[in-house]
Parts: C-alpha cells; structure tokens; sequence
C-alpha cells in the first residue's frame, strides 16, 4: 500500500509538471533578462524556489496591466525577478518601493535591478518593512507581499493603512505546501502559524474582499473597499 501511495504522488507531481510546462509554452515569454535572473538566483542564491518563476511572474505584470498603479509596494525583494515583472507592467508614472530585510541581499540583487530597463521605475529598500512604509508615507494603489511568513498579519495589517480605497494587495504563498490544513502545527512550525493567522484574519475581514488562487503556493487576491 505503502508504494501504491508513493506511485500515485509520483504520478501526480509529474502530471503538475506537465501542466505547468503547458502554460509556459503557451503564454507571454519570460524575456531573455528574467531568465538569466532566473538562472542566477538557482545558481548563486539559498532556497531559489522563493522567486516567483515565469508564470507567476506573467500573471504579476497583468495584474499590473490591469490595475494601472501609480505607486507599488513589494514585502520581499530577494533576488529581484517579482520586482521587475512588477516594473514592466508600469506606465509611465508608474514606480515601485522593493523592500527587503535581508542586507546582505543587496549585493546579488541591486545590480539586477540597476541594469535592468526599469531601474528608474524602483527604488530598493533594505531593513524591515513595519518601519520603513511609515517612513515613505505614501498612499499605495497596488502592493505584493512576498516576506517572512510568521508576520503575515502585521504586514497586511501595516499595509491596509497605506493602501487607497478600492487598492489591491497580492499575497504569496498562502497555502503553503498544504501546511494551512494542519490543524495543530507544531510549536516551532512558526511559518506554518503566521500564514494560517493571516488567512483567518482576511477570512474574517469586512474591510476587505478576498480570493485565493491556487497558483503555485497559492496567491490570495485582496480589494480594499
């Protein structure tokens, strides 16, 4: 039975694979200096899974497209890839605030913004984001958050007050590997905790409208009323 289950997971993670693979042929391309980025962050960087990747790249820059935003916030630079996909979905008065808590980040990815096509349309930031969006006191039309986990809540709670009335927020990883089903996760599971709290507070949110798409690792859809 035991091998039974590890062949029908096996089947189904290679199917996954398949349909993903699908989408990639059949959208917009990743763009030659994405994929290099891509690349880069697999080569050089710890954990490259935490960059959002070609499709939910493709998807940022729509929403994008389609919201207009003026003014962009992003929890969680890492390697730079989400950033830009934001970037190039800009108009011409269209700029982006990266922040990112991790300094010695900076080195690998401010290069990448800098010499991209869209560096003037982003300004990086490095400590935490709880002190530094008070500091910008800037009214966000559309923000992405992609950083630590366990202050899910804080950080959607500090960004609702800075973003304007009928404003989006995108939030990733909100399924988390299917961790959120978990009903008792362990004491030091403190990721699996922070993205379980956040979604029970959107959840239960009046000031809110909300969705979650399964995309990837899940990304939660939030209109500010």
């Amino acid at each position: 039975m035991k091998n039974s289950n590890i062949s029908l997971i096996s089947e189904f993670s290679d199917e996954v694979t398949r349909i993903e693979d699908y989408i990639r042929e059949h959208i917009d391309a990743e763009g030659e200096y994405l994929h290099k980025l891509y690349r880069a962050t697999h080569l050089h960087l710890l954990y490259p899974r935490m960059a959002s990747g070609h499709i939910q790249g493709r998807l940022l820059k729509m929403f994008v497209r389609m919201i207009q935003p003026r003014q962009v916030l992003e929890i969680g630079t890492y390697s730079g890839y989400s950033g830009l996909c934001i970037a190039e979905g800009l108009g011409d008065e269209g700029h982006l605030h990266t922040i990112e808590i991790n300094e010695e980040q900076e080195d690998f990815t401010l290069p990448w913004l800098k010499n991209s096509d869209y560096a003037d349309k982003i300004t990086m930031h490095i400590g935490d984001a709880l002190k530094i969006i008070p500091e910008l006191n800037i009214t966000f039309d559309m923000a992405f958050i992609d950083g630590d986990k366990r202050m899910y809540p804080e950080y959607y709670e500090m960004v609702l007050r800075y973003l304007s009335n009928g404003g989006y927020m995108f939030v990733d990883n909100t399924l988390w590997d299917g961790h959120v089903l978990d009903e008792n996760p362990r004491e030091s599971d403190l990721q699996t905790k922070g993205v379980k709290a956040f979604n029970d507070l959107v959840a239960s949110d009046d000031r809110v409208e909300k969705v979650i798409l399964p995309v990837r690792d899940g990304l939660t859809i939030i209109r500010k009323k």
